[in-house]
């Protein structure tokens, strides 16, 4: 049964409303959870989000597009989500597409197509989309991959998907949303004015100009297959809340690649931390509840970019081998190398994190030696943060400490018990260095091999 229009009556939150202003704010910031990415991306935030959703009533992706890739296993069948959050796998709950993140029509389409060959419903029932989300073209698309390719040399390592070209519309009020479809008589001079940017950029590559027509027939054409996810997400996300549901903020890429906060300018082109649950849904900041971060027992980065640990021998292949590091949406090889405790204690802080879910700590087992970075060097000087200039980034040298490693697999244990003595002790020193504590442990992609040290739903 579909939701339908969402209308405020006196009940709402008539419950809560009878508590005293400070148990109402308790109530209403503890039940929700933010999920953000800790590294560079690709830390594993889908299967952790698909676990955490059975806990929680909504999922909301509050930032980036179809670039992010999220891999789910769940009984044995694979799913690769991009754009849609990963709670649209759990047929009770619903799944919402915020304001922040820009969205592709034709990407959104083709994902839910896809979802609804291997079984999973899709439907306006159980997934809603911003009225007022940013959308990718084709004319996105193409700009992106003019420009990485100019660049040479320069490029930033974009999926050249639109992203960032997208983002660049929105930011210089030209962008066409989601709700200009629904409006056929402004659609036109909305288009004509973002064909003014576009086309100057087109006549400086030589190529031929976009013609607005074509624009507006697609648009028009696919308006009503997706019109009908259109919801006022600020306002149902309010309703919700006061009405005690649990939200679940579902964050894509990494802290590290925040355009303020990362490494610039191989960054996305959005603000990844977790702050941007709330500008990227539309609640205010009291929503914002646990902040858990998601990173790898190891370090991996997609793209060019500043890598201190980044491991160019047969280890760092070992590693990637094991691991399977490749990108779920573009195949692109990863770039691995030792767990980095000054980056991750750094994200820790610009993202307000509570606790960790360490990831992928089974691909560590049979080493010898593991070495985990506690500090770093630049230009003889050692300092314990990454610097935000470019060059100075290229030039830090990662300071190592080394731990022992373990021969007993970690594989599948969904319990400290069934953890040799000495990932124990790994897990802890990461704990120390990184000043936050480890609430879960995944040790392999399915979905029931986590352990449970704190519930962020009940921290």
């Amino acid at each position: 049964m579909a939701l339908g229009p969402i209308e405020w009556t006196p009940a709402h939150g008539a419950a809560i409303g009878q508590l005293p202003v400070e148990l109402q704010r308790n109530f209403l910031q503890m039940a929700n959870v933010v999920v953000v990415g800790a590294q560079w991306g690709d830390e594993g935030k889908g299967k952790i989000v698909d676990w955490l959703s059975e806990q929680a009533d909504i999922v909301v992706r509050f930032q980036g597009g179809h670039n992010a890739g999220h891999t789910l296993v769940i009984n044995g069948a694979t799913y690769k989500l991009a754009l849609l959050p990963s709670g649209v796998l759990r047929p009770s709950k619903l799944a919402v597409i915020g304001n922040g993140v820009v969205f592709d029509p034709q990407a959104f389409l083709d994902e839910i197509k896809k979802l609804t060959g291997q079984g999973v419903a899709v439907s306006p029932d159980n997934l809603r989309v911003a009225e007022n989300v940013t959308l990718i073209l084709p004319l996105h698309r193409e700009l992106d991959s003019l420009r990485e390719n100019a660049a040479k040399a320069g490029a930033i390592g974009t999926t050249q998907r639109g992203i960032g070209p997208a983002y660049e519309d929105k930011v210089g009020r030209r962008a066409i949303r989601l709700m200009d479809l629904a409006d056929p008589d402004t659609l036109p001079q909305k288009v004509e004015r973002l064909l003014a940017h576009h086309n100057a950029l087109r006549r400086g590559f030589n190529l031929p100009e976009f013609d607005a027509g074509e624009i507006i027939a697609g648009l028009t054409a696919m308006a009503p297959q997706l019109l009908p996810y259109a919801e006022t997400v600020w306002r149902l996300l309010d309703i919700k809340r006061r009405e005690g549901k649990r939200i679940l903020f579902e964050g894509a890429q990494g802290a590290l690649l925040d355009v303020d906060h990362g490494t610039y300018p191989y960054v996305t082109s959005s603000n990844t931390v977790a702050a941007q649950a709330a500008t990227g849904s539309g609640l205010g900041p009291g929503a914002v509840g646990y902040v858990l971060g998601i990173c790898k027992a190891y370090t991996t980065r997609v793209g060019a970019g500043p890598f201190p640990t980044e491991l160019t021998n047969e280890i760092g292949e070992e590693i990637g081998r094991r691991g399977k590091e490749f990108g779920v949406n573009t195949g692109r090889k990863r770039r691995c190398g030792w767990f980095d405790a000054v980056l991750v204690r750094q994200t820790v802080r610009t993202c307000g994190i509570h606790g960790l879910a360490l990831t992928k700590l089974d691909i560590l087992d049979g080493f010898d030696k593991v070495e985990v970075c506690v500090g770093y060097k630049l230009d003889g000087k050692e300092i314990d943060h990454l610097p935000a200039g470019e060059g100075a980034q290229a030039r830090v040298e990662p300071i190592y400490e080394t731990i022992e490693g373990w021969q007993e697999p970690t594989a599948n244990a969904r319990s400290w018990a069934e953890l040799p003595a000495q990932a124990i002790k790994y897990v802890r020193r990461i704990e120390e260095l990184v000043g936050c504590p480890v609430a879960l442990l995944s040790t392999s992609p399915e979905r029931e091999d986590t352990i449970l040290v704190q519930n962020p739903f009940e921290a």
